[in-house]
């Protein structure tokens, strides 16, 4: 009988990534999950009730932004279900998990949103970032993939939008 490398978990999950290092990796994606459903809410929220002169460029750009944050959702969760647990999904979870404060009560100014969006999306990259020393440890290459394609996008809608506050 072939020896086992890792121990399988309460789902006889043996992927070869220790049961601890896959509770804390899907902690870790938990947060990012919480930060980027966060984001997309403010970034939709912004899309709704931004005014003023930039109102055609940002309410298209809020939109096409939150669209992508909105189908980030779903592989972040879907990774930390393929890690053998369970993903956050209500609100209550999403605000104890992210480091993202929620949107103003009342909508700011145009350019007031663009910088709070500015800072959330720096604010994600450095939770996925965070991660990488952990997933690097445990050979988990598919959480890299994961966290090297939404830092690609934090950083450069950060860009995007920082180039927007420019005079």
């Amino acid at each position: 009988m072939a020896k086992k490398t890792s121990s399988a978990g309460p789902a006889g999950i043996n992927i070869g990534i220790s049961d601890k290092d896959r509770a804390a990796i899907a902690a870790g994606l938990s947060k990012l999950l919480a930060d980027t459903y966060t984001l997309y809410l403010t970034t939709h929220n912004f899309h709704w009730n931004v005014t003023g002169p930039m109102f055609n460029t940002l309410h298209t750009m809020f939109m096409a932004q939150y669209t992508e944050l909105w189908n980030a959702v779903d592989p972040i969760a879907e990774r930390i279900r393929s890690l053998g647990h369970v993903a956050p999904g209500s609100y209550a979870q999403f605000a104890k998990l992210s480091s993202l404060t929620d949107a103003p009560a009342t909508p700011p100014k145009a350019l007031e949103m663009v910088r709070i969006l500015v800072e959330g999306h720096e604010a994600v990259a450095r939770t996925a970032r965070s991660l990488f020393p952990l997933v690097d440890k445990a050979s988990d290459e598919p959480s890299a993939d994961l966290l090297t394609q939404r830092l690609t996008i934090h950083e450069q809608t950060a860009w995007m939008l920082r180039s927007l506050l420019e005079e």
